[in-house]
């Protein structure tokens, strides 16, 4: 899979499947299954080491999973999730982060979430060479924030900002946008906008693809569900 096959499948209106990936035997079940693209997503802090939210995982710990991520996978585009801290402080930081992960794990993209300073952090990491995705409405890294976890863009200035942020991140060279856990008529207006293809989960089912956590895909995440998870599913993204 590359990023042109994305944008043929956009084109085609064919449906992009992402899933989430976070240790070797997963990635091998995620290739077995034929999606397109894996995410090693921050939500490994919750899922698979205990974390009580995205915030606390670090960059080495992200890097070891997306590894091992990579070791399993042949055919789908990998995406590593940059962490909190990582990429927000300068152009420089971004920049040098997703090297270390481009270098040190052999992903294909790297994901930022937020728009803002966010947008001048993907022009940089794109003019370096390094394929990025944007990530827009509800974004867990800075989810108290928001008001935790919950819908983005209920309202009309809340969702023309979003669609603005979503068409900044385009603009800035980011090759796919995430968008989380906002209303299916603010995707369904955001899409004409978006000439790259757009991720979503719980956003409705006008975006070009859907992402799912692998545990919750199986019901593997046992006791008390990942709060952002219960967020997506309350929005419609099961």
């Amino acid at each position: 899979m590359t990023l042109g096959d994305l944008a043929a499948k956009k084109a085609a209106g064919e449906p992009i499947v992402m899933v989430t990936a976070y240790d070797f035997p997963g990635a091998q079940i995620v290739e077995a299954a034929g999606v397109d693209v894996v995410l090693v997503g921050d939500s490994a802090a919750m899922t698979v080491l205990g974390y009580d939210s995205t915030v606390p995982v670090t960059v080495d710990e992200m890097i070891m999973l997306t590894a091992a991520v990579r070791r399993g996978l042949t055919a789908p585009l990998l995406i590593a999730d940059l962490p909190f801290g990582s990429y927000e402080a300068s152009d420089e930081l971004a920049v040098a982060t997703a090297q270390r992960f481009v270098k040190e794990t052999g992903a294909d993209l790297v994901k930022i979430e937020r728009g803002g300073t966010s947008v001048d952090r993907a022009r940089a990491i794109v003019a370096a060479g390094i394929p990025v995705v944007g990530h827009v409405g509800l974004t867990p890294q800075t989810a108290s924030s928001l008001g935790g976890y919950k819908a983005q863009g209920r309202t009309a200035d809340a969702a023309l900002r979003l669609i603005d942020e979503a068409a900044a991140l385009q603009e800035a060279g980011c090759s796919l946008i995430v968008v989380e856990a906002v209303p299916s008529e603010v995707t369904a207006a955001l899409m004409p906008h978006m000439h790259v293809p757009v991720i979503g989960i719980g956003a409705g089912s006008d975006a070009d693809g859907q992402v799912l956590v692998f545990h919750d895909l199986l019901g593997l995440y046992a006791g008390v569900r990942r709060a952002s998870s219960s967020a997506t599913r309350t929005c419609g993204a099961r």
